[in-house]
């Protein structure tokens, strides 16, 4: 058997596998012997067939499958001995089996491309910079919070004139042509120019008013418009009242505190603002979390500049989810997998050369962590504590075992990005709310 490596580019390149018979002809005769020994042919005892009519019978397919095993296997064990990186599957040169004479044949030729990426290495040290995001919470968004809290929660009333901060539900119509639509119109989220027009009204009064008196956003916001919806933004509008709805704030009184945090969790006003105060910290402390961990590794990608072979590796998502996917579905989704890919090269580069393992144990009490965040979000909480190695081997089990994998997956980069944001230079700095959606529309 020969194999060569032909490299075409900085990261693709072709292999090339000549096949001799002294390279399959042993096996494919064991295996015809083997055939003869069992076949069940008609008009022979068990296993008393002629060789050469098993082998008439049986001997193309059987060539086919042991030149393709013997391929299969050669093909792997050369490219683990090689010192770059191979990305997705070795792809066949198309054509070349069809011009195979498979009866008569003694020598073959097969060709493979393939992408890859030489190995690199990414030294860790104080001149990589990275940012350590944090929001702080203030008294503006913990009032807001409290607000919607207390309106949510408040008694619902529907009264017979309408005031500032209602919700009118009634029929919006298009003055010129057949567009209708039925909504719940929050006063709240109108500019007070249009909002007037709502106020001091009753069932079935009629509000005229024109698309341009709507402002940008609150077509989506206040009149729920979809994108295909918002074709008919434009020109004059009438809507219809139907109903009014009110809803009355909630008291500040031991209820309402239970209601929100649970049986005496918390006994008066000034308790209660702390714990949401604190909730709110919490939860953006894991925002701000996961932000940095996005951006530090923009920064380590960046540094690590590897170069992919974009062409191959289209190619290869295109074959290797041939019937489910397009070559326009390809090209739209390729930059999101490129990032992924160039993460995960990074990642396990880093693993490997700071010896850092995810092991069974932190699989297992991640996945408890997951478990657990989400049976409080459903509000089932601790009650389900008593169950939950159940859960997470019912989970990990799942998927055929990829969860596990995946699981497996994100602890390692967990620990990666830890040990990274020790050895590296991180900057920590504070920013508000508003700063950070600023930062998440970027």
């Amino acid at each position: 058997m020969e194999i060569t490596l032909d490299k075409h580019s900085a990261n693709q390149a072709s292999i090339k596998i000549k096949l001799t018979e002294a390279d399959y002809q042993p096996k494919v005769d064991a295996k015809l012997k083997d055939y003869a020994r069992k076949a069940n042919i008609r008009g022979f005892r068990p296993g008393k067939a002629p060789i050469s009519m098993v082998k008439n019978m049986y001997g193309t397919s059987v060539l086919v499958e042991e030149i393709n095993e013997i391929l299969g296997e050669s093909l792997n064990k050369y490219l683990k001995e090689q010192t770059f990186r191979v990305l997705g599957d070795p792809l066949p040169v198309e054509n070349v089996e069809e011009k195979i004479d498979w009866k008569n044949q003694k020598d073959f030729d097969f060709e493979y491309k393939i992408g890859f990426i030489e190995n690199f290495e990414l030294p860790l040290d104080k001149k990589i910079k990275a940012t350590k995001y944090a929001i702080k919470v203030d008294d503006k968004l913990v009032n807001e919070t409290i607000e919607n809290l207390t309106s949510q929660y408040g008694n619902s009333t529907n009264p017979e004139t309408s005031e500032e901060g209602d919700n009118i539900y009634g029929d919006l119509k298009v003055a010129e042509g057949d567009f209708t639509k039925t909504l719940s119109l929050p006063l709240s989220k109108l500019s007070k120019k249009l909002a007037k027009k709502f106020i001091g009204l009753g069932k079935d009064a009629v509000v005229e008013f024109d698309a341009k008196d709507v402002k940008k956003g609150e077509w989506e916001e206040a009149f729920d418009f979809s994108e295909d919806e918002m074709q008919f933004a434009n020109g004059a509008f009438t809507f219809t009242v139907k109903n009014i709805n009110r809803t009355e704030e909630a008291k500040m009184d031991q209820e309402f505190f239970d209601k929100i945090f649970g049986p005496d969790q918390v006994k008066s006003e000034e308790e209660f603002v702390a714990k949401v105060k604190d909730t709110l910290q919490s939860n953006y402390d894991k925002e701000s979390k996961v932000f940095t961990e996005e951006e530090l590794k923009k920064v380590l990608v960046e540094k690590a500049n590897l170069d992919l072979p974009e062409d191959f590796l289209k190619e290869w998502l295109l074959k290797a989810n041939e019937g489910k996917v397009t070559q326009e579905d390809v090209d739209k989704e390729f930059p999101i997998y490129a990032r992924q890919l160039i993460w995960s090269l990074v990642s396990n580069e880093l693993a490997r050369a700071n010896e850092i393992k995810a092991e069974h144990e932190d699989v297992i009490a991640k996945t408890k962590e997951m478990i657990r965040e989400q049976f409080a979000a459903s509000g089932l909480g601790s009650q389900m504590e008593d169950s939950m190695d159940m859960f997470v081997d019912n989970y990990l089990k799942g998927e055929e075992g990829q969860n596990y994998m995946n699981m497996l997956t994100s602890v390692q980069n967990d620990k990666v990005l830890s040990f990274v944001q020790e050895k590296i230079d991180m900057k920590e700095k504070e920013i508000s709310i508003d700063q950070f959606k600023e930062l998440l529309e970027k």
